[in-house]
């Protein structure tokens, strides 16, 4: 069997990335990222074309094998980087050794990625708008592309005979150990459009066989969806930790007119507007699919990486943010209305004292 062992990382790193303004990425100029479309779909729909460079393959290889490499710049202010290692093996189980990658130096692929993206981010200092801190490095969404099946010419039926396997490649697990029930749900998410193509979807790694040859349209859209997960990761820890502190605030700082609420209110507003405005804009790019194939792709990923739920999370933590700046703005108009009141008796018994001492 050959094929390649793909590693894909997403990094949230600034509210936007200008695209428009990219002239090089380093030192290289880079391009619209395309995929190939073979199958029938409509001629007018577009798809969403990230920017997108192919440096040189790293100095160190990977099992024998040089990793190369691509890097992707979307205007949500991500940056992924894709790394590719050949393989052929007799047997599936061969594959295991390819999760948790480190070169021959001993250097994790996740570092490599962390900084290859920290160059790419001082590249594009001047395009990017409201770059975040800078992140841990992620776990890498592993894809196990298959384009030699030993002489097989049926996907399907070739996954049929390869199930245990298949399930403990993707799980990480020895395959005589476990459960049907487990095998099943592991499977549980295929894609295929021609005997000759398939997908199967798992949390942590995934499984794309097709014998043709070219596998870069559906590593796009796993791709599109692992840059999703991150996000709303991404979005639902920073909205935790503004939460905490916003409680804080409510709770132990006096809430003066001029002080911590209206300080407090701001921070809301504007971290509501972003944290919309971005899940809006991670949402769009996936809007328009035109190949109908990769549509079932992407929404079987979607499925298996709960966006949905993580998409629910953000907008209830959203919806906690309203009801707390509701309560904050009534306060602050509370006591904006109790200062006026004190002042307005305050006057009042000033107009008194001088007409009575007037009166004298």
């Amino acid at each position: 069997m050959k094929g390649e062992a793909v590693y894909l990382y997403a990094f949230d790193v600034a509210n936007e990335i200008i695209t428009s303004r990219v002239q090089q990425i380093l030192s290289e100029k880079p391009f619209p990222f395309e995929i190939r479309m073979d199958r029938t779909l409509p001629k007018d729909m577009p798809l969403y074309r990230p920017l997108a460079i192919e440096p040189q393959p790293l100095p160190g290889k990977l099992h024998g094998s040089p990793v190369r490499l691509l890097i992707r710049i979307y205007d949500v202010g991500v940056v992924t980087v894709m790394m590719r290692v050949a393989f052929e093996v007799d047997a599936l189980g061969e594959l295991m050794r390819f999760h948790n990658p480190k070169l021959e130096d001993g250097l994790a692929l996740d570092t490599v990625a962390l900084n290859f993206c920290a160059e790419v981010c001082d590249n594009l200092k001047d395009s990017i708008v409201g770059r975040t801190e800078f992140p841990p490095p992620p776990e890498a969404y592993t894809v196990f592309c298959l384009t030699d099946l030993d002489g097989a010419n049926d996907a399907n039926v070739w996954l049929a005979g390869q199930r245990r396997a298949v399930a403990g490649l993707l799980t990480e697990t020895a395959a005589e150990k476990l459960s049907e029930p487990q095998v099943a749900e592991v499977l549980r998410v295929q894609r295929s459009f021609e005997n000759t193509d398939l997908a199967v979807i798992d949390w942590d790694a995934a499984l794309v066989v097709d014998l043709s040859g070219y596998v870069d349209d559906v590593l796009y859209a796993l791709e599109l969806a692992n840059l999703q997960l991150e996000e709303f990761r991404i979005m639902d820890q920073r909205l935790d930790k503004y939460l905490d502190r916003a409680y804080e605030d409510l709770e132990r700082r006096p809430m003066t007119l001029f002080g911590a609420a209206n300080k407090t209110l701001r921070h809301l507003r504007r971290f509501r507007v972003d944290v919309a405005k971005l899940a809006d804009e991670v949402t769009h790019i996936t809007k328009f699919f035109g190949d109908w194939y990769l549509a079932r792709v992407y929404l079987g990923a979607r499925d298996r990486f709960y966006l949905d739920q993580w998409r629910a999370s953000v907008e209830q933590r959203l919806a906690q943010l309203d009801k707390l700046y509701s309560v904050a703005h009534a306060e602050v108009n509370e006591q904006r209305m109790l200062w006026l009141e004190i002042i307005i008796v305050v006057f009042f018994a000033i107009d008194l004292l001088i007409l009575l001492r007037v009166g004298r």
